[in-house]
């Protein structure tokens, strides 16, 4: 080290508890750590994909206590106390939910890079609008891009999800 120079400090650490696909995380993250690159670096759920790191793709929409939000754009120490869910968490164990089986068969996907944001934001759509009509669909996937498809089959395959879930039995 030549004189004058002095070590670089190592970044600040914080720590922090939340939750993550009904699991409890807690971790001492760097402050500057995007929520996205703790998911796929640190908790290993590389369902969540980085696309333009600008919250522009949509590629990374995860939910943060039931809201779409870019997670290339929040820092993981904000989330402190905040249930978060990746695909991971909206896949079951033994096989795919509702929606991604629509996905499937309506062949809503073709490289598969944006399918996990479109699938989250699809699933607070249908939360929150258990019939959207397609405009609905459109403007709730406005966020969410896609450079393979034309949509026709993603707005499809919501509607189809919407259209299943109208017709099962309500459980108690």
């Amino acid at each position: 080290m030549t004189s004058g120079a002095t070590a670089p400090t190592p970044a600040e650490r914080l720590r922090v508890r939340f939750t993550v696909n009904d699991r409890p995380v807690e971790h001492e993250i760097e402050a500057r750590r995007s929520l996205a690159d703790f998911l796929r670096d640190d908790l290993a759920l590389t369902g969540t994909h980085v696309g333009c790191e600008h919250g522009v793709c949509g590629a990374c929409t995860v939910l943060v206590d039931g809201r779409s939000a870019r997670s290339c754009l929040l820092l993981a120490v904000q989330l402190d106390g905040a249930r978060v869910t990746t695909i991971e968490g909206l896949t079951p164990a033994a096989g795919l939910s509702p929606l991604q089986e629509a996905f499937r068969t309506c062949h809503a996907m073709q490289c598969g890079f944006c399918t996990p944001g479109m699938i989250v934001a699809s699933t607070e759509l249908l939360a929150t609008t258990p019939a959207p009509d397609e405009a609905a669909i459109r403007d709730a996937l406005a966020g969410n891009l896609c450079m393979c498809t034309g949509y026709v089959n993603i707005v499809r395959a919501v509607a189809q999800a919407a259209a299943r879930r109208a017709d099962a039995p309500v459980r108690p």
